[in-house]
């Protein structure tokens, strides 16, 4: 993100203090012939979509939201030197009996708060799901109408949940989308630790075409989240791939829980504040929130490498530690593999694995038994490498030969030929 904005996660409340207590308890050489005999043709796998969270805001207009999904933030925010009060219960952040929950910023202050620069001009409202749902992978997505004026700035954002022990950066931030009101047709997605925090995350921008201002409709903002692999999406628009090459070396740390936030800030360092030509109120308006996992890839098919071979499962072996190699390609299942949103890439039912958990160059891959470790996943970035997180590494065809039977390993990433491949998805 090309912000100047500072640290956004902590508000001086006791409720947040509270939470994130809550969040320190744990609340919330050459192999053998690759013949197989299973010659039928690829068809694709089908989709298993599990909805892990959902809340599409249904209920009487006027109520609160369901407590056993959100908790309500209460407070100001000095660290980026943000002008709203976030106020508990239905007050700024309540349902509209039409499937919608409004979360309202008004220039007002009946309770006289008191904020770091004084007496409060302005109200709001931020939601998490701290101590009620977390998630790590998957699809997260809001459809969401965002406000529009000077010095606004709604978000869909989610925090490690091990925020309470590490602190921030160091727990993480995803921004799924963040919009600032002097950029009324321009979105924002982040990555946000150690290293790459506030003014110096890692994102892109994405904006309508035409001069279409988000704040004229509805738009789905998501993320699809997988190990060492995160890419943002408007209206399924992708505009952004992130993966641990993209960090120059610093620390990746995106795969573990993480909790989701919904909220409407109203001034600070990156917005600016509001002007004469704000309107109050202003509504963050959001249709629904959904995070799914897809436990089936919807499609597979041969994954090709240097000189147009195919990885395959040395003779359409399925014992655990069979060969994992390049050979001629020819259709069988010994050569159609499945990419899963879980970061795994299966075939004959099992996974690809890198050899005892190994992190050093010349470790073989092999076909085993599918078991949820970091031996067995991995990132397939648009750079066409195949990327183990746990070992910074590419899938690479040894010594660069493309000659069938030619065993398949770990290698630092070159960019050369014979670690670019092309996954039929």
């Amino acid at each position: 993100m090309h912000s100047s904005r500072s640290p956004r996660r902590l508000l001086s409340s006791a409720v947040a203090t509270l939470a994130l207590a809550a969040l320190g308890l744990g609340l919330a050489g050459p192999a053998p012939d690759a013949s197989g005999a299973d010659h039928t043709a690829f068809r694709p796998a089908a989709q298993t979509a599990a909805v892990t969270f959902s809340d599409d805001f249904d209920g009487p207009a006027g109520s609160a939201v369901d407590g056993a999904k959100w908790q309500i933030e209460t407070g100001d925010n000095v660290n980026n030197h943000e002008r709203q009060y976030y106020t508990a219960g239905n007050r700024n952040a309540a349902l509209d009996g039409q499937g919608h929950l409004v979360i309202t910023a008004r220039k007002e202050n009946p309770g006289n708060y008191q904020c770091w620069y004084g007496r409060c001009e302005y109200t709001s409202a931020r939601l998490n799901t701290a101590g009620r749902f977390t998630t790590t992978y998957g699809r997260v997505e809001a459809r969401m109408k965002v406000p529009r004026g000077q010095g606004m700035w709604p978000a869909f954002w989610m925090l490690g949940n091990d925020i309470g022990q590490v602190g921030w950066p160091n727990s993480g931030e995803i921004d799924v989308m963040e919009n600032v009101g002097f950029e009324p047709s321009t979105v924002h997605g982040t990555l946000h630790g150690p290293g790459y925090s506030g003014s110096g995350g890692i994102g892109a921008g994405y904006t309508l075409p035409g001069g279409q201002a988000f704040a004229d409709a509805f738009h789905t903002f998501a993320v699809d989240w997988s190990p060492g692999r995160i890419t943002w999406s408007v209206d399924g628009t992708v505009y952004q791939t992130l993966t641990p090459a993209d960090l120059g070396g610093r620390t990746w740390v995106f795969d573990k829980p993480f909790f989701l936030i919904l909220n409407l800030a109203v001034g600070g360092y990156w917005p600016g504040d509001p002007d004469g030509s704000t309107v109050f109120p202003q509504q963050l308006v959001v249709d629904h929130v959904r995070v799914t996992t897809a436990d089936t890839p919807t499609t597979g098919g041969p994954i090709t490498g240097i000189g147009g071979k195919c990885v395959d499962v040395a003779g359409a072996a399925t014992a655990n530690g069979t060969a994992v190699q390049l050979y001629d390609c020819n259709g069988t299942a010994a050569q159609r593999w499945t990419v899963g949103a879980d970061g795994t890439i299966r075939a004959l039912g099992k996974c690809l694995d890198v050899a005892s958990g190994g992190t050093a160059d010349g470790t073989v891959v092999q076909l085993w038994e599918c078991n949820g470790s970091a031996a067995q996943r991995w990132a397939v970035p648009a750079a066409r490498d195949i990327v183990n997180p746990q070992a910074n590494k590419c899938l690479d065809a040894a010594g660069g030969s493309s000659a069938s039977g030619t065993r398949l390993q770990i290698w630092t990433c070159t960019g050369g030929a014979h670690q670019k491949w092309t996954v039929t998805r």
